[in-house]
């Protein structure tokens, strides 16, 4: 699954379009790489967004099968670090 639809769809950003965004201007980055919004990520990944207050860390734990997933759900899909 491309970066950008990962963060969409995980809830970590509320839109896909701000997710390509935040790509394209650099603040986000995969295991320790700045990346395009076509890179795939895989389970295991480390993804750092860099913002304005701090940077925050996830963790890729899951991959999701659909297009959004439940906020309830989160959990199971990103861990904070």
């Amino acid at each position: 699954m491309r970066v950008d639809k990962w963060l969409s769809s995980v809830n970590v950003v509320k839109r896909r379009t701000i997710a390509s965004d935040m790509v394209k201007s650099g603040v986000v980055s995969v295991n320790g790489l700045k990346v395009k919004a076509s890179k795939s990520v895989s389970i295991g990944d480390k993804i750092t967004i860099e913002y304005l207050k701090g940077a925050k860390e996830f963790e890729v734990l899951q991959i999701p099968t659909t297009k959004t997933i439940p906020k309830s759900q989160k959990d199971d899909f990103v861990r904070e670090i």
